[in-house]
This record gives structure tokens, sequence and C-alpha cells, in this order.
């Protein structure tokens, strides 16, 4: 099975989409796919988990489909939406100073694709 891992950096929603779009197709494919928001992107969170977001029914359809690994613990505390994060039960990654570490996703067989 090939396993990806997707790490978004940028914070603007258009973007995102595609990131979700592509993670869901993965995982549709059979694909063991993990996403971790990264950067700007953790500030996504609060205004995705907004049902009036025209974004929300696709954000649903990613959360439930178990790929969202998790978002940067550093950079979600340093944006401040830390707690919007864990209010959307989105785990906070530091291995690595506060940051998820990519090598943790390489040592476990996944291709790293950034956004």
């Amino acid at each position: 099975m090939r396993k990806v891992a997707l790490f978004p950096f940028r914070g603007e929603a258009l973007c995102f989409v595609h990131v979700m779009l592509n993670a869901l197709d993965l995982h549709a494919r059979g694909c063991d796919v993990r996403l971790v928001l990264e950067g700007a992107s953790v500030t996504l969170v609060p205004q995705l988990a907004d049902p009036a977001s025209e974004f929300h029914p696709l954000y649903s359809r990613l959360k439930a489909s178990g790929v969202l690994d998790g978002a940067c613990k550093a950079c979600s505390t340093k944006l401040g939406v830390a707690e919007a994060v864990r209010a959307e039960g989105i785990a906070l990654i530091g291995f690595m100073g506060g940051h998820p570490a990519l090598g943790e996703y390489l040592d476990r067989g996944y291709e790293i694709i950034t956004f």
C-alpha cells in the first residue's frame, strides 16, 4: 500500500481546498494518507469548522475520512488557534521542538508532499 503524508504550509483557503481534495482522492484510491497542518495552514481550522463556511462540507468529509493526522503545536500556539484546533479534535503534534518531524513520517515509510 502506498503511504503519503501531505504537509500544507499555506494559509489560503483556496489552496487548502486542493490539499483536501487530493487527500480524499488518494484515500479513495486505497492509499494510507496522513495530512498534517503546518505553518499558516493551521489558521484555517476555525474558518473550516464554521458550518457557514463554503468549504465546511469538504472539511467535514476530510475529518470523517480519518486522514487528518494533526496540526503543528508550535504554529497553532504562535498563531493563536491552538484552542480551536483542540476543539476540533485535531491532535497537536510537536515531536521536533514543538513542530511535526518529517523524519517521523519518513521512518514509517511515508512519501512527503508539501504544499
